[in-house]
């Protein structure tokens, strides 16, 4: 997020219908928000920020990239089991292949003060308490996190809004934002891991 037999294929397959097989699909593209978002201009620092970050950004995808090649191609009708047994053998590699990443390879120091600052405009808004409160109805109250590691699959991914990713970077299709907790994670969608977060990126209620 197995279980040898008929009742515990069963069950992963109602966990697989439960949470959505298109979210732990390898295959599928990920959707955050219905409609485009537009990329803010920037510059000075906070273009020299983001260029680096979206460097390194690339960096991981190429090695995600190489890793997802040499798997085998999931099937039209790959059962739930198959796509979650591929998302497995798919992180196991990108994460034998950093195994010595760390929390800041990708969020530089400068990225992270950014992206501070960019959450503390947007929810210094008008529309700052209904952005959290729809931020709030999947997130956990506090998840520790570390580099590299699977996405815990008893928790949901929260919504993130358009205000919010707006503010953003746009990603590659292979990553999307997400919050856990107060902490702005990278999420690799195919392989459901976490490549890099910035921790206190949700800023404290007023």
């Amino acid at each position: 997020m197995r279980i040898a037999g008929n009742t515990g294929l069963a069950s992963v397959a109602a966990l697989a219908l439960s949470v959505g097989v298109v979210r732990t699909s390898v295959d599928a593209a990920p959707i955050q928000s219905p409609t485009p978002v537009p990329t803010p201009s920037r510059s000075g620092p906070e273009a020299a920020a983001v260029n680096e970050f979206m460097k390194r950004v690339d960096a991981y995808v190429s090695i995600h990239t190489t890793a997802e090649k040499t798997l085998p191609t999931l099937p039209k009708d790959a059962t739930p089991q198959q796509i979650d047994q591929k998302q497995r053998n798919l992180a196991a590699k990108i994460q034998a292949a950093r195994t010595g990443a760390k929390r800041g390879d990708i969020f530089t120091p400068e990225m992270t003060t950014l992206v501070k600052n960019l959450m503390n405009r947007v929810f210094a808004g008008k529309d700052g308490a209904q952005l959290r409160a729809s931020i709030q109805d999947e997130n956990v109250k506090y998840l520790p996190l570390k580099v590299n590691q699977r996405y815990p699959d008893e928790y949901p991914l929260t919504t993130m809004p358009p205000d919010v990713l707006k503010a953003l970077p746009q990603l590659p299709e292979e990553m999307e934002f997400r919050f856990v907790g107060s902490q702005l994670i990278l999420l690799d969608t195919h392989a459901h891991v976490i490549p890099d977060f910035v921790p206190d990126a949700l800023p404290l209620t007023r």
